[in-house]
């Protein structure tokens, strides 16, 4: 297997399962020096390669079972262009090519980020031919939605694919090993750090006319369920597409502060501030993924609640002295 991302947060969490199946796994990321190797110590991989090693790896046709591309230029508020297209688009073709011409299934994350400015559970469908009405707010999602259109373009015109293959619209992940992730950290565990000094869980202000602060809804889903959805598309070779993975749940950013309170065992306080001028007018104030399609794919397992995942990041976690998984 490879694992673009590997020491990343959802690629560390898949490459900690695919360890436990006895898998051979070969890591490709950069460590540096944010703590990222922590992530990666309870499962060390059997290799670990820098991205520009890659092609150069790739080149001397090893035996992959899977290439599972995690790795992505993530933030919602990145602003090169040219870098984010290299990274988000330009690698991707690379891998979806070689993967193509040496008959290996291809798995890669997308984003809900590509559904921009969605308000309505209606607008989050990931049926392909709706795929083109889509308007990402940020450079992120709009990344992502251009290799989700070229891969579809690509099946359309009949040119060569992996002979399995899945895009994966990512909702708001949560979970462990994401401390290293600075401003794009999960929601829960800010509010969490927030909580346990003494502050109140602190929460944008809306700046839609006629929501209510606090009432901004999002699609959380434990990451736990994330490599869930991961490891049965691998089983599952029958099944190809691009598939939202969320929990077909919104809940809002109040549900989620009074949960993070309820969890860590303190009182339910929250204040409201003014958003960021960097992300007004690029704030998704609500997602919820449709799920009906990779359910009716075949995929029937239930997805953990917003209190008992956050109860398990806490508990689990959290407030104990490692809570690297």
């Amino acid at each position: 297997m490879i694992v673009t991302g590997g020491a990343g947060f959802i690629g560390s969490c898949l490459v900690s399962a695919l360890k436990a199946r006895g898998e051979t796994v070969v890591v490709v990321d950069r460590l540096r020096d944010q703590g990222k190797w922590r992530n990666l110590a309870r499962h060390p991989p059997d290799r670990l390669i820098a991205p520009d090693q890659l092609p150069g790896f790739l080149a001397t046709m090893p035996p992959v079972r899977a290439i599972f591309h995690m790795g992505a230029i993530s933030s919602t508020t990145a602003r090169d262009g040219d870098h984010v297209w290299r990274t988000n688009v330009d690698l991707s073709e690379t891998l979806l090519d070689w993967c193509a011409d040496h008959g290996v299934p291809f798995f890669y994350a997308s984003s809900a980020a590509t559904y921009g400015g969605a308000d309505r559970p209606e607008l989050f469908s990931d049926a392909p031919e709706l795929l083109p009405d889509l308007r990402p707010l940020n450079l992120y999602g709009w990344s992502k939605h251009v290799f989700d259109q070229h891969l579809l373009a690509r099946e359309k015109a009949g040119r060569p694919m992996p002979p399995h293959w899945a895009g994966l619209k990512f909702f708001n992940v949560y979970g462990p090993n994401e401390y290293h992730k600075g401003g794009m950290i999960s929601v829960v565990k800010v509010k969490y750090d927030e909580v346990m000094s003494g502050a109140p869980a602190r929460l944008f202000r809306s700046d839609r006319p006629g929501l209510a602060d606090g009432a901004q809804a999002r699609d959380f889903i434990w990451v736990g369920d994330l490599i869930g959805i991961m490891l049965w598309l691998l089983e599952h070779p029958e099944v190809s597409g691009i598939f939202n993975c969320g929990t077909g749940a919104a809940r809002s950013y109040l549900d989620l502060a009074h949960a993070v309170c309820d969890a860590a065992g303190v009182p339910r306080r929250v204040s409201f501030v003014d958003m960021p001028e960097a992300l007004r007018g690029q704030y998704q104030s609500y997602t919820c993924a449709d799920m009906s399609r990779l359910r009716a794919a075949g995929y029937d397992r239930p997805f953990t609640t917003l209190e008992d995942g956050i109860a398990r990041y806490v508990h689990d976690y959290l407030s104990t002295p490692d809570p690297y998984l």
